[in-house]
């Protein structure tokens, strides 16, 4: 089979490498589309996130969808959930399977990920797919339940007044399931022109540039917004979120930024009183996922911009690190 890794810096390849044999409790799935995660783009274009770094040649990857090829379910295709947590961990026991302790993800550290023609995979994480979720729209599940759980950390009310700084394609899934769970208002904020259009199909009620002034934003948000929502990982969206959040108010942080640091004015969080949440990943929000996607809850086609075959996947990275578009996405099999 052929995989793409990453050796260092922009430095992505295209090898033959041995097909793997799926071992107790896995399955042997044919990877049909993948996407490139702002995640991605921090390994490619850094070597590594956060702290986190490339000790070996990486398989990059864990926005997925396939085929699986072998067992009683052959031929049935799938969304991959590529968080492999241990099941026995203080966190695993609490229900915060996204905070395991000795969690194995795709495309991350030493477990590789999808950016190749077959991938063993355990059975249980292994979403059949609906006939009307077409499997690009799987391989966007995983960034759509990243928004799910981002929603349930802000423990929206119906009716509240929201803002989203950061038009990614997670900030956009995020704004269109804000506007599907009853948000009220929602004031998105984004740099690039074409995002901020696309915020707008995706349901946001006003489109902004960040770089607002106080005034302005008072007069948006009036007392503030019940919750912030940051998707940019920048220090000015970060401050603009505690900004635009009301006393009392909540912020949830989900963009991953550059340089592992990040910071804020201490003064305008302590005097609002803010809670402060942190996004990492998902928790078991797939079935969640799904039915919104196959209900058309929320409608994930349109993030496509770019596709691309697997031998071209140096070429999608620097077309997604030119964030001209929104999604770009590998499809092996092309």
């Amino acid at each position: 089979m052929k995989a793409a890794r990453l050796h260092g810096i922009g430095d992505l390849r295209l090898a033959d490498e041995p097909a793997p044999v799926s071992g107790p409790g896995e399955e042997l799935v044919r990877v049909t589309a993948v996407g490139i995660c702002g995640s991605d783009l921090h390994w490619w274009g850094e070597a590594g996130i956060g702290d986190a770094v490339v000790t070996r040649p990486l398989v990059l990857g864990h926005e997925a969808a396939g085929v699986i090829e072998d067992g009683p379910r052959r031929g049935t295709r799938v969304a991959i959930d590529p968080a492999i947590s241990c099941g026995t961990c203080r966190p695993c026991r609490g229900g915060y399977r996204n905070l395991c302790t000795r969690i194995r993800f795709a495309g991350h550290g030493d477990q590789d990920g999808a950016m190749r023609e077959l991938l063993a995979w355990p059975s249980d994480l292994l979403h059949p797919l609906p006939e009307s979720v077409p499997d690009t729209d799987g391989a966007l599940l995983e960034p759509l339940g990243v928004a799910i759980h981002a929603l349930d950390l802000g423990h929206l009310r119906l009716g509240a007044r929201v803002v989203v700084a950061g038009c990614g394609p997670i900030g956009l899934l995020l704004i269109a399931v804000l506007r599907a769970a009853g948000a009220g208002h929602i004031a998105a904020f984004e740099p690039l022109p074409h995002r901020r259009e696309a915020a707008l199909r995706y349901g946001a009620d006003v489109s902004l540039r960040p770089d607002i002034q106080p005034g302005d934003l008072r007069e948006l948000t009036g007392d503030g917004a019940d919750v912030v929502f940051e998707m940019a990982g920048t220090a000015q969206a970060v401050t603009l979120s505690m900004a635009a959040a009301r006393p009392g108010g909540r912020v949830v942080l989900g963009g991953i930024p550059a340089g592992d640091q990040i910071a804020f004015p201490a003064s305008t969080a302590r005097r609002k009183g803010l809670t402060i949440a942190m996004v990492r990943r998902m928790n078991d929000v797939y079935g969640r996922a799904i039915g919104l996607a196959a209900s058309g809850g929320v409608s994930l086609a349109p993030l496509v911009t770019d596709r691309f075959g697997l031998a071209s996947a140096g070429q999608a990275f620097c077309v997604a690190a030119e964030r001209k578009g929104l999604k770009v996405v590998i499809e092996p099999a092309a």
